[in-house]
């Protein structure tokens, strides 16, 4: 899909958040957390399914759009005011972000090895990073870059023994859909403005198109039951949660936590499947949950120590 980045008009300034508050910050590593150990189930629950492409794309894509309809009318009634869907132009660049994202990592998902994806995907933060250096003018310090090389080293380690070369088509769509996921994670960044319900709605776009390419008996899925739940509960919690971290962290910050799918991927698929990783799967997920958690806690150290001294030169009490 032939797009000119630099007409998406990426601006710095008031509309994003401050990224020195630590409370805003900690509140963002929670949010986005939780939203990354939710993703973490989305392939092997697809694997559980046993399902054929478009079967699969349509019950996962239309079960996230009719939870997004359930909670956002829940959400409405709770704050007695209509909460947006989709906010402003921003929103519908994001939300078609979020929809080739969707397409692209089921066709990944169908069209190459499990390894090839998640290590595909793997580059979601340093196209974030990238990204928002030439958009947002956020250049990533060198403690998230020395962390992004960790995490990469990691997952060269995680599937070097065991990666296939798998179908060239499977790997662009991942890849395709990793580019778009940093696009979508950026621009949102770039708004500040409520983007949690975006990836949910977003769903419905390739969902509905799947309508129109399934077999002729229907719907061919062998366990419902699992893709229903991939779309009803944890996707929804997932999308929601990782669309909303951009408000209180940087967009190469949230693609990290996207990471976590390729670290807890690997150990549900031994524990369903009886795949047991290897040595040097174990020993790159080591390496990158530790270097997240490292990351984290020095972001955290680090913008506590500013907003404490921000709090000394205007003569404040400390809120760190």
């Amino acid at each position: 899909m032939p797009l000119r980045l630099e007409t998406l008009q990426f601006t710095s300034g008031p509309t994003v958040p401050s990224a020195n508050d630590p409370a805003l910050h900690r509140k963002g590593l929670l949010i986005t957390a939780v939203g990354g150990l939710a993703l973490s189930f989305d392939i092997p629950l697809i694997r559980s399914s046993h399902g054929e492409f478009w079967s699969m794309l349509v019950l996962r894509n239309l079960s996230v759009f009719l939870m997004a309809l359930v909670l956002w009318a829940g959400l409405n009634v709770v704050l007695r005011r209509k909460t947006v869907l989709v906010p402003g132009r921003k929103g519908l660049l994001v939300t078609l972000f979020y929809g080739v994202n969707s397409l692209t990592f089921m066709l990944a998902v169908f069209n190459t090895t499990t390894a090839n994806v998640v290590f595909i995907l793997a580059f979601t933060s340093m196209f974030a990073a990238i990204l928002s250096w030439i958009f947002l003018g956020e250049r990533p310090g060198n403690a998230t870059l020395l962390t992004m090389a960790a995490m990469v080293f990691g997952v060269i380690l995680i599937v070097h023994d065991g990666l296939a070369s798998g179908n060239l088509f499977g790997d662009a769509m991942a890849a395709c859909s990793a580019l778009m996921l940093a696009c979508a994670l950026t621009l949102s960044r770039s708004s500040g403005a409520g983007m949690g319900f975006v990836p949910l709605i977003a769903s419905a776009t390739s969902g509905i198109a799947g309508l129109f390419l399934l077999p002729e008996g229907g719907l061919v899925v062998a366990d419902p039951v699992y893709i229903l739940l991939n779309g009803l509960v944890l996707l929804p919690l997932a999308y929601w949660c990782l669309a909303t971290g951009p408000r209180y962290l940087s967009a190469p910050e949230v693609g990290m936590f996207y990471l976590m799918e390729t670290v807890l991927a690997p150990i549900w698929v031994w524990i369903v499947f009886a795949e047991t990783p290897t040595t040097q799967t174990l020993v790159g997920g080591s390496i990158l949950i530790l270097a997240l958690l490292v990351h984290s806690l020095w972001q955290m150290r680090s913008k506590a120590r500013v907003a404490k001294a921000a709090d000394a030169a205007t003569g404040l009490p400390s809120t760190g």
